[in-house]
């Protein structure tokens, strides 16, 4: 998993306005920012499902209004980003790509952050809940929410994603793969939710525009992960996309995130 560099973390604390990243540690309900306006720049909220807290970042694009409905990308982290902090899934994959090229994400980015000792597949209720609070709390496009996530996210991409193709225009999935054995390592908690066989996962997927990443090189998800789920959708009629980048390691998703094409794809994208 990547190695994080926690000094940028560090640096913003909760209930902390900067000029460049707006963070702003707000309940859920609320639904207000600073004073009476929205509060746009990467925001820190809270998800309570009884006597557990889920924390989670919500990016909210510079010139967003109500007048109009915006698109949502559902960001999935690896497992080096898990914890409750709802800071550190900011700082690896999707949110880099924002800070740098803002103007290339006209979109409310949800970055939800997976548990220690979890896997996204284990906490499929969280999903579910900060995912519908997020498309009430701001005014969303429903015919263009997307989904895409990198390693353990990716995988929650392929597995997770499958039972929820109904909602997705499109789906990213970066350097993972689609079967749940290969994530019980990562997962101390019981899975509880039915996704399934593969070949179930496969069926559902099959109308999904996917372009799916991974590096040639990766010694910590062998891309014969990605290669499979690639093949197995391709022969049940899917028209799935697929880049491997040769000589690359794990981190694939740095160049598919800073690729201006494929996030162009990913916004083209609308659910009929």
């Amino acid at each position: 998993m990547p190695l994080l560099v926690l000094l940028c973390a560090m640096a913003v604390l909760p209930g902390c306005v900067m000029l460049s990243d707006v963070t702003v540690s707000q309940s859920v309900e609320s639904g207000k920012g600073i004073g009476s306006h929205m509060a746009t720049g990467f925001i820190d909220k809270t998800l309570k499902q009884g006597d557990k807290a889920f924390p989670y970042a919500v990016y909210v694009p510079r010139d967003y209004n109500k007048e109009k409905e915006w698109p949502l990308v559902v960001f999935l982290h690896g497992a080096g980003e898990r914890g409750n902090d709802g800071l550190i899934q900011t700082n690896e994959g999707i949110g880099p790509a924002i800070r740098k090229n803002p103007e290339r994400f006209p979109a409310v980015v949800l970055f939800p952050q997976c548990p220690k000792d979890s896997a996204w597949i284990s906490v499929p209720a969280m999903l579910d809940d900060v995912i519908e609070r997020t498309r009430k709390e701001y005014r969303i496009d429903e015919k263009r929410i997307y989904l895409t996530g990198l390693s353990m996210g990716g995988y929650g991409t392929w597995i997770w994603g499958a039972v929820h193709t109904d909602l997705f225009a499109a789906m990213i999935p970066i350097c993972g793969g689609g079967k749940t054995d290969d994530l019980k390592h990562l997962n101390k908690e019981q899975v509880t939710k039915d996704y399934g066989t593969l070949e179930d996962r496969v069926a559902r997927l099959v109308s999904v525009p996917i372009w799916a990443f991974h590096g040639a090189a990766d010694d910590v998800v062998p891309p014969a992960r990605s290669r499979e789920m690639v093949e197995l959708l391709r022969a049940a009629g899917s028209s799935i996309q697929y880049t491997e980048y040769p000589g690359v390691n794990h981190n694939s998703w740095s160049a598919t995130y800073a690729d201006e094409a494929v996030v162009r794809w990913m916004f083209s994208q609308k659910k009929k």
